[in-house]
């Protein structure tokens, strides 16, 4: 099929290529996210403790992000078309083997395997889906909703149907999904998809640096929460991880070709881009998973409750995003992301109120609420960082952007697991979660305090004017 059969003249894609593409990335957004509400029957049925079931979901965010980094050499070599093909498959077979798993252990190693090959999903469907110069797309607005309301309505689905078929449902359901996504990737336009470039290098040391380094972190961090931070098997790993984070950093400024171009983060500007990204997803990642725990094991609802508390903030998140992208024609992007900080500074402080006997509806209050912040602070902050990039740099930005986003998530899961399963031991779960409530609180208003050092102008998109037909007015290129 060509590319002229696969869209019409408006050069819109044909629906069953847009499935094809919007299938592969939503999918892996969903389960960054859906497992959260099945942490605490997973432990209890596979018999595992907490820290260690919610590493089903520290595991894939690190393996993700770490995938990530090798997304741009796996594209060049194997094309992106067939990496992105390979790893629809990948992830549906994965999916089945979690699904499978009779131990904790070979879900937390499934749930890595499934990771690695979700990477890709993203930036690959991405680049094909909306394309550049000529053949630049404008968004479909169901696509963009579909995209920023996966992370968020994960809760949600895997709420309903652990509560209809038990927790090994929320894998089993990629599988027709994904196989219906395999079979068509084939109806994919070969000219829709960069071709296939040999003469590239993939940067192993860097990449075994980068892994290595961020896995110890985590690990520490979780041990941190059994154990104590002043315990070997704690600050031994968060002390190597730091090292090897150090040594890859060091080693990136020399590398001709390095796994994660930190380059582009060398300007105020774009660091603090980064920066304030890492802050608002350690604030927003961390409560997606420590509530739907709250409210199961402390006031008692079935796990379908507490994907139903979580429904409101799926679809306001989705709107809040296109409010943050209309936002940028209007405000400036200073107001716009402190505005965003400031709610989820508020929303953060409003845990303190939640307790034993709290009504779900509140709880659902709450996340609706914190969720309208993460459209306003996100896709701003996206703008800033690939404003003054060329459209040759916008891929490596794009994935250095979302790495960012995805492991600060992760850690920051670690960390309030961590802080939460400690302080539930010493005082009990409801003043843990208050006083993990303050910690959240306080990241974001770092976020508020170091938002008004942001760019005074509307918007920061300068891409040239065969990128801006794209996606470029929206400030989100993909």
């Amino acid at each position: 099929m060509t590319a002229t059969a696969a869209r019409p003249a408006s050069g819109h894609l044909s629906p069953a290529v847009q499935y094809a593409l919007l299938a592969g990335p939503l999918l892996s957004m969903l389960d960054s996210s859906v497992v959260n509400v099945a942490i605490e029957p997973i432990a209890r049925q596979l018999h595992a403790s907490l820290p260690l079931a919610q590493w089903t979901v520290s595991g894939y965010l690190l393996a993700l992000g770490t995938g990530l980094a090798a997304t741009a050499y796996l594209s060049r070599r194997l094309g992106t078309l067939r990496l992105y093909q390979a790893s629809v498959t990948a992830f549906t077979i994965t999916s089945v083997v979690c699904a499978l798993a009779p131990t904790v252990q070979l879900l937390l190693l499934a749930r890595v395997a499934q990771g690695l090959a979700a990477a890709p999903l993203v930036p690959m469907a991405m680049s094909m889906l909306f394309g550049k110069g000529e053949s630049a797309r404008s968004m479909p607005a169901v696509a963009g909703m579909l995209l920023f309301l996966g992370p968020a309505l994960g809760p949600s689905v895997g709420g309903a149907l652990i509560g209809a078929a038990g927790w090994r449902s929320i894998f089993l359901i990629n599988l027709p999904t994904g196989v219906a996504a395999v079979l068509a990737v084939r109806r994919i336009p070969a000219g829709l998809a960069p071709p296939r470039l040999e003469q590239t290098r993939l940067d192993v040391a860097g990449l075994l640096l980068l892994a290595a380094g961020l896995a110890l972190l985590l690990l520490g961090i979780t041990v941190a929460g059994t154990a104590r931070w002043t315990a070997t098997g704690s600050w031994l790993p968060m002390l190597l991880g730091a090292g090897l984070l150090a040594g890859y950093t060091r080693w990136a400024r020399r590398a001709a070709e390095p796994a994660l171009n930190l380059a582009l983060a060398r300007s105020r500007q774009a660091a603090l881009a980064l920066a304030l990204c890492a802050a608002a997803s350690v604030a927003t990642f961390s409560v997606v998973f420590l509530l739907p725990v709250f409210v199961q094991s402390v006031q008692g609802h079935s796990p379908l409750g507490a994907g139903l508390a979580m429904l409101p903030q799926g679809i306001i998140t989705g709107l809040s995003t296109t409010l943050g992208q209309r936002a940028l024609r209007l405000v400036t992007v200073r107001t716009t992301v402190a505005t965003g900080f400031a709610l989820l500074t508020a929303a953060s402080l409003g845990l303190l109120a939640i307790g034993s006997g709290t009504p779900l509806s509140v709880t659902a209050a709450l996340l609706a609420a914190r969720s309208v912040s993460i459209g306003l602070v996100i896709s701003p902050l996206l703008a800033v960082f690939t404003g003054s990039l060329g459209a040759e740099e916008l891929s490596d930005a794009s994935t250095l952007f979302s790495i960012c986003q995805r492991i600060a998530g992760s850690l920051g899961v670690g960390l309030i697991a961590a802080i939460y399963a400690r302080q539930t031991a010493i005082a009990g779960a409801t003043t843990a979660l208050h006083q993990t409530g303050l910690v959240i609180a306080a990241v974001a208003a770092g976020g508020l305090i170091a938002a008004p050092l942001l760019p005074a102008h509307r918007n920061q998109m300068r891409y040239r004017p065969a990128a801006r037909t794209g996606c470029a007015d929206d400030g989100n290129e993909a």
